[in-house]
């Protein structure tokens, strides 16, 4: 069985997603700050943390992985090579947003389009996802239909593009070819907000009428 836990979490309340399966064997997408705070819901639960998945190098997704990595002793897996220079300059970019100065850091595994990550039972293929970060990438599990996609689509609106390296052209098209061709019903669950569905936004969000 999929489980999911949703954890908002520091200054922008970015969705922090922690999934699990029966034997309870877990991996944590895009921990984004408050440490304490997701290593005391994963120990209270008895989760067995296995990875830590990334899907963009932005500091808000990923200020407490290096953290959790030396807590639990775990690899990190993404997000895509083109990303390395935001994790490389964290330190930097947390002091001109105004936050604690946390080091830079280069995840242990970079994921490109088309490799599989497995957490015990539960497979997630992996999209390149590009537009809004250069290297951000999408998890899917296709036997839940249900996708971590980051900041790329949002209920009713996009992912920002006046970023890094973001592409607006790039974005529309990334979220055409390689979110659009999932099935209506298929869980969207976003960076930040609400979940939606691919249906849903086919129908409904103003960046993407036709």
């Amino acid at each position: 069985m999929f489980n999911l836990q949703i954890i908002p979490v520091g200054a922008f309340q970015q969705n922090c997603s922690i999934v699990w399966d029966d034997q309870k064997n877990a991996a944590i997408i895009d921990p984004g700050d408050e440490a304490e705070t997701l290593i005391n819901f994963i120990e209270s639960k008895q989760l067995n943390l296995t990875k830590i998945l990334i899907t963009h190098g932005h500091l808000d997704h990923i200020m407490a992985a290096d953290k959790l990595r030396t807590h639990f002793g775990v690899a990190i897996y993404g997000s895509q090579e083109e990303d390395q220079p935001l994790f490389e300059q964290l330190g930097e970019i947390t002091q001109e947003y105004g936050f604690p100065r946390v080091e830079g850091f280069l995840p242990n595994h970079w994921l490109n389009d088309g490799d599989l990550i497995k957490v015990g039972d539960l497979k997630f293929d992996i999209r390149h996802l590009p537009g809004h970060s250069p290297g951000h990438i999408g998890f899917f599990d296709f036997e839940n239909k249900i996708v971590f996609s980051g900041d790329v689509l949002f209920q009713n609106s996009i992912g920002r593009t006046d970023l890094y390296k973001g592409n607006f052209d790039q974005l529309i098209s990334t979220i055409r070819t390689k979110l659009f061709d999932l099935d209506d019903d298929f869980v969207v669950v976003a960076g930040h907000g609400a979940y939606t569905t691919i249906g849903q936004e086919k129908q409904n969000n103003p960046f993407l009428k036709k």
